[in-house]
């Protein structure tokens, strides 16, 4: 995965993007901090570049404790590093972007808050809400529900390749399809026109995360060259 200055500020987020979720790595862990840390770090070494921390239990208090130590870790390997939602705890830990929902705070008001070549993503679920985002000044986009997922409660129904397909296509902006994707089904989404694709579970839920991103970031670079 790498991340390319596309012009001004703006950047340009291509391939894994791994999303830390606590209630996926700590689930069995006897030091969940310490369980984070290691999860993020094996990442790294795997090729993985942008990490986002998305985590919605955690006081403001713990998520900053968090996000500071996560951003230290990125920042020491070169990767970015993004928190979900909470733009407060993003720009107090010295993260380098957050990534706005739908019901968060509206990418030009999170703008205005934000220092120069901070990153600003968004979650689209359809055609005209990417456009929106593009025209609201989003850096980048998530695209989804792409496939079925057991990580977000009111995940909607999935829209599959085809939504990647629709809504990549409508905008310029780097489209990163979300929800489901699996080492089994990321060349689908890839070959949709996704710039690139968010991972949980197949990435963080189980032993070998180093070997995981490897995979991922292989099957990456198979996928863009026949584009």
């Amino acid at each position: 995965m790498s991340v390319k200055r596309t012009g001004s500020s703006s950047l340009r987020i291509e391939g894994l993007y791994g999303v830390l979720d606590p209630s996926v790595v700590t689930l069995d862990a006897k030091d969940p901090e310490e369980a984070l840390e290691i999860a993020v770090s094996e990442a790294l070494a795997g090729g993985c570049r942008i990490i986002q921390y998305r985590d919605k239990h955690a006081s403001p208090r713990k998520a900053f404790s968090r996000a500071r130590r996560l951003a230290g870790i990125c920042g020491k390997a070169g990767a970015l590093f993004v928190v979900n939602d909470r733009l407060d705890v993003a720009l107090m830990a010295g993260a380098g972007g957050c990534h706005l929902g739908q019901d968060d705070l509206p990418i030009p008001e999170a703008r205005r808050l934000t220092p120069p070549g901070f990153l600003l993503g968004t979650s689209t679920h359809n055609v005209v809400e990417a456009r929106q985002a593009e025209q609201d000044g989003a850096d980048y986009i998530g695209v989804g529900a792409i496939f079925r997922t057991t990580t977000k409660d009111d995940a909607l129904e999935p829209g599959g390749p085809k939504l990647v397909a629709e809504v990549a296509s409508s905008v310029s902006l780097p489209a990163i399809a979300i929800s489901g994707i699996t080492r089994e089904n990321v060349r689908e989404v890839i070959r949709a026109g996704a710039s690139g694709f968010a991972v949980i579970s197949d990435l963080f839920g189980g032993p070998e995360i180093r070997e995981r991103a490897r995979e991922f970031l292989r099957i990456w670079e198979e996928e863009k060259n026949r584009r």
